[in-house]
């Protein structure tokens, strides 16, 4: 009897250490992921102090929508660093004759790193271009952004709409324009871009972003205070959104460009009607008379979402000779309409699309270093008057 209970209490002796252990272990976790996120947020607010009142990386130019219609450029991420090698990208936009660099900065589920897109810019040797910036419809609960003006962090949770957690995964949700500290986080990081000098600015599918009722958007006074210190800082920019179906002209009016896909078929075709057919609800088509006789200005580009059936995952499967016609013939299409095309440099893809590609399956450059190698194709529609 004796000797069954002292083996009993070894072994409860070794189950409480193994729970100690796991418990010390999982303290331990605990402890260096609090010193991570500590240092990681430290990081990010001298990284935002040290940019208050930065001189612009590329001194605005003067606006013409005109020049941004037949030499824009669909660049994604070039100055957030995607595409994991930014001396390739850099230097393939510098050969080029891209005169407005779309969505050059991302916000797309991480706010921006000015000090990043501060050091690319000044690697760009291309004059007179306009900057663009995608404000995002999607971003993390738990990003990290620093405040400067409330001397705190942004609470990212509170900018989500209700219902839309996890919408572009784990911990990211639809942010809300209804949020004030959505409205701050806006002010707050195109006032940054501004002070870089970029002077294009486009909202991500803004129904997401926007309230439902139009008649009490947010949007008129975001764009009016976004306005008033362009004019403070003399300097012209101009604000888009993609718009979708929405056809309200007062509404559609706020923005000085709507933006959006073409929807092309394996064939390079495009259709005309006020939706694309090959999807079930209303994928609006822009640039037929629904929306475009609506809207100041229309862009268009060669959508993506990362899908196969998108117009970037459509257009790397082409072959080298298919997707130079369908380039050329899509920008003499919408230019000769007065509307822009934005020739794609930089996109997302499918990571199983099967077709050409960049530094990875998941990601399209047109460099001349990749397998699509469509920089000179463009370059050659750039250069046409």
């Amino acid at each position: 009897m004796i000797i069954f209970s002292v083996i009993a209490g070894f072994l409860i002796w070794k189950d409480l250490q193994k729970t100690f252990i796991f418990l010390d272990e999982n303290n331990s976790k605990e402890v260096s992921f609090q010193k991570s996120s500590k240092e990681k947020s430290e990081k990010e607010k001298q990284k935002q102090e040290s940019f208050t009142n930065i001189s612009y990386a590329y001194p605005p130019v003067k606006i013409s929508m005109s020049s941004m219609k037949k030499k824009g450029c669909a660049t994604d991420g070039l100055l957030s660093g995607y595409g994991d090698n930014t001396e390739i990208e850099v230097a393939m936009i510098n050969h080029s004759s891209c005169q407005y660099l779309h969505r050059a900065l991302e916000t797309w589920n991480a706010p921006p790193d000015f000090l990043k897109a501060s050091k690319i810019m000044k690697t760009i040797k291309l004059k007179n271009v306009i900057y663009g910036m995608f404000l995002a419809e999607a971003i993390k609960e738990n990003a990290i952004s620093y405040y400067p003006e409330e001397k705190r962090f942004f609470d990212f949770k509170k900018m989500c709409r209700n219902g839309s957690e996890n919408s572009w995964g784990e911990k990211t949700c639809k942010p809300s324009m209804e949020s004030e500290e959505y409205r701050k986080y806006i002010k707050f990081i195109t006032r940054r871009a501004m002070d870089l000098g970029i002077q294009s600015f486009l909202f991500g599918q803004v129904y997401y972003q926007d309230t439902a009722d139009l008649k009490n958007s947010k949007i008129p006074e975001i764009v009016s205070d976004m306005k008033i210190y362009s004019k403070e800082k003399k300097m012209e920019i101009v604000i888009g959104a993609q718009t979708g179906d929405i056809n309200d002209e007062k509404y559609l009016n706020n923005f000085d460009y709507i933006e959006g896909g073409v929807g092309i078929g394996e064939d390079g075709e495009i259709e005309n009607g006020p939706c694309w057919k090959e999807k079930s609800d209303c994928w609006a088509l822009l640039w037929n008379e629904k929306y475009s006789k609506k809207a100041k200005n229309v862009f268009l580009h060669l959508d993506w979402s990362g899908l196969k059936f998108d117009d970037m995952d459509v257009f790397s499967r082409m072959s080298l000779e298919k997707r130079a016609e369908t380039l050329k013939k899509l920008h003499k299409y919408f230019v000769s309409r007065d509307m822009g095309f934005l020739l794609p440099m930089m996109a997302t893809l499918d990571k199983e699309n099967g077709g050409c590609f960049g530094p990875s399956p998941g990601f399209y450059s047109a460099s001349r270093d990749y397998s699509c190698d469509d920089e000179e194709a463009i370059k050659d529609i750039l250069k046409e008057k």
